[in-house]
């Protein structure tokens, strides 16, 4: 009997959080898994996808994977042409505004950690650490057409002119980065070598003895012969980004949560689907370590896999960018109980 009792409860709370029928947005069912988005997670989506094509679960189905940066998957996610969007930062209220008028309800999981790398020329020798306020000096909307030289921005560094190149307007790292550093999304220069394809940002720096750049972990981590990463001087003083410094929430700001924001009823209409994104989470330590992006802890994917099984939907950032927290507070509001209404 007691059993028996434990099994109608289960049954009971999975048929709670069922998706409803109302959804209308999401492709129809078909062999077809397109994801798309964050070009920093793309590395680790196609290190997933060659594990599970190694294991021979992908029978009969077929997937396109595309990195055009968090902010242009998030529009296609919410128009329902994707299953699933990679995500360098939480959903924005806009975008979860069309979602909603869509009717495109998901399952928000974190999937790895990040730091966003500030790198130079590997022959800078003057140069090893930068503060934040010598990154707004660089980095803000008012040094457009004026701070053109490294010697603006500090005394000590050589008059000579530099390059940036840094991520484009559709990137989740463009909006990470000024919201750390500038205060706002959107306060950007954009004078400067801009591009969604991250490898392009790679070759800006490493092909430039004067220039300067930011981009995910990943890409300097394949990059480290041609690359020199700064230590960023933030609130824990001077800290090079690293598996430890990040898991350890020392390199603040500019640490981060990565995302797979899953289609829920593709999920449900999918078997294929279902079956990558649950490999994904699985393997998600090794994954991502072969990819270059930094791991969850454990016993935070055993948590993602619960999620994922009783497809709990929703956000729970509310359509803010949490900036300067430390990644275990980032973490805690993913597993949030309480969702905006309209997702749960």
């Amino acid at each position: 009997m007691r059993g028996r009792h434990l099994a109608c409860l289960l049954a009971a709370l999975l048929l709670s959080i069922r998706p409803g029928a109302a959804q209308t947005a999401g492709s129809e069912p078909s062999s077809t898994v397109r994801v798309n988005g964050s070009s920093t997670v793309l590395p680790l989506a196609r290190e997933a996808l060659r594990s599970f094509q190694a294991g021979g679960q992908n029978r009969g189905s077929r997937f396109e994977l595309g990195g055009s940066g968090t902010s242009a998957g998030f529009r296609q996610f919410c128009d329902g042409r994707l299953s699933i969007a990679t995500a360098s930062r939480p959903i924005n209220s806009a975008e979860l505004k069309q979602c909603k008028a869509r009717g495109v309800r998901f399952l928000e999981l974190p999937i790895a950690f990040d730091a966003i790398t500030v790198v130079v020329h590997p022959s800078n020798r003057w140069l090893d650490q930068i503060t934040t306020a010598q990154l707004s000096t660089l980095w803000t909307r008012k040094a457009e057409g004026a701070v053109r030289r490294w010697k603006q921005v500090d005394p000590a560094w050589p008059d000579r002119a530099i390059r940036l190149c840094g991520p484009g307007q559709d990137s989740g790292t463009f909006d990470t980065f000024n919201k750390a550093i500038n205060g706002q999304e959107d306060d950007s220069r954009r004078d400067y070598i801009a591009s969604e394809d991250d490898d392009v940002l790679v070759r800006c720096v490493a092909g430039n003895p004067d220039a300067l750049g930011y981009f995910g972990y990943d890409y300097y981590q394949s990059n480290r012969k041609a690359l020199k990463a700064l230590a960023v001087v933030g609130p824990r003083g001077p800290v090079l980004p690293s598996q430890a410094t990040v898991q350890q929430s020392l390199y603040i700001p500019l640490s981060r949560a990565l995302f797979l924001y899953v289609n829920e009823r593709d999920l449900q209409k999918k078997p294929v689907l279902r079956q990558f994104v649950n490999a994904t989470v699985q393997q998600g330590t090794i994954l991502a370590q072969r990819s270059g992006v930094i791991p969850l802890p454990d016993s935070t994917y055993r948590l993602v896999a619960a999620k994922l099984y009783r497809t709990i939907s929703g956000t729970a950032f509310d359509g803010n960018l949490p900036v300067g927290l430390s990644l275990g507070k980032i973490l805690q509001r993913s597993f949030a109980e309480h969702k905006q209404p309209q997702f749960r």
